[in-house]
């Protein structure tokens, strides 16, 4: 998927001007698939500090390179087929940032369905000149009636978690509301091409408190755009949508790998290569198999997984992550 994602890009913005932010232990791995890239624009993370601390990074070696940059921000897990469509969402998104240059500009999705592992946004008022609206508010993940009251009220849409924006005007967004990690961004700032550089990364990034960049910019800023994206967009960031987007069998099974499914219906299944998973009266059922790991849970329990990922974090037991 992330191959996916830099070709979708590459007809946007040359190789040379593509960052990939990942943790350390992928750069190597991610260096190798994307040959085309030069090796320093793979980013390695000193520590995990999710999205805010992220987006800031990538952001201060932009400015440090072009001042006047243009910021396109995707995650890897998004399937996005029409590939004119996104370029033209991108093409509206920047007509916007030319009226509006310290503006924070997202894409929102028309919903097709009252999903409840999408965040929504709730449309402002109309951008004039341009195919955008204020960002009256964002919405987290709905439970199942709330999702069906967005979709009925016309005004809401997915959030995409795609965005563009100056570079320089994600920097003065998180000065404004996150001054500590702003200031120690730009601690890093000021060592970028320098000998010590490597270390001034590692003790800063790793003193940054970790926050979404949803939290730290988008739902306190006052200028957020939301441009309505005319492409077809999945976020395969949850097991409902591997269910969407593969295949099933007469039951209803989706799988990714090996499975048996004896009287088993609507079961979304993933096993390891070398691994056939075997479910018996299984119904509605997630089964994750991985070399050190198994989830089970139905299917309406996935949002709980997030309880997961905090309870393998109070163990020390990240690497299963």
């Amino acid at each position: 998927m992330l191959q996916g994602t830099c070709d979708r890009i590459s007809t946007i913005t040359d190789a040379e001007r593509t960052l990939v932010v990942t943790s350390m232990d992928l750069v190597q791995p991610i260096v190798d698939q994307l040959p085309e890239l030069p090796a320093e624009n793979v980013i390695g993370e000193p520590s995990r500090r999710d999205t805010a601390p992220c987006v800031g990074l990538a952001a201060v070696l932009v400015h440090a390179n072009d001042p006047d940059a243009v910021m396109l921000v995707c995650p890897s897990d998004h399937v996005i087929e029409q590939q004119d469509r996104f370029a033209e969402a991108i093409g509206r998104a920047e007509a916007v940032l030319k009226q509006h240059p310290d503006a924070i500009v997202t894409f929102g999705i028309q919903p097709s369905y009252p999903a409840e592992s999408f965040g929504y946004i709730q449309q402002g008022e109309r951008i004039e000149g341009h195919e955008a609206f204020t960002v009256e508010r964002f919405r987290e993940k709905p439970d199942a009636k709330t999702a069906r009251e967005y979709v009925d009220a016309g005004n809401f849409l997915w959030n995409s978690g795609i965005f563009v924006w100056r570079a320089d005007a994600i920097l003065d967004a998180l000065k404004t509301h996150e001054p500590e990690m702003y200031a120690r961004l730009q601690t890093i700032a000021a060592s970028i091409g320098k000998d010590d550089y490597d270390e001034v990364l590692k003790r800063e990034f790793k003193a940054i408190e970790g926050k979404s960049i949803d939290y730290a910019v988008l739902e306190r800023h006052e200028k957020v755009i939301v441009v309505a994206a005319p492409f077809d967009w999945d976020d395969v960031g949850s097991w409902q949508a591997v269910s969407r987007l593969h295949p099933h069998d007469a039951h209803g099974n989706a799988a990714v790998g090996s499975h048996i499914g004896i009287d088993s219906g609507n079961c979304i299944i993933h096993a390891s290569p070398g691994h056939t998973i075997v479910t018996i009266d299984a119904q509605d059922l997630i089964v994750v198999q991985t070399a050190d790991a198994t989830l089970v849970a139905p299917r309406s329990s996935e949002e709980r997984v997030r309880e997961v990922v905090a309870e393998l974090n109070r163990r020390e037991m990240t690497p299963l992550m």
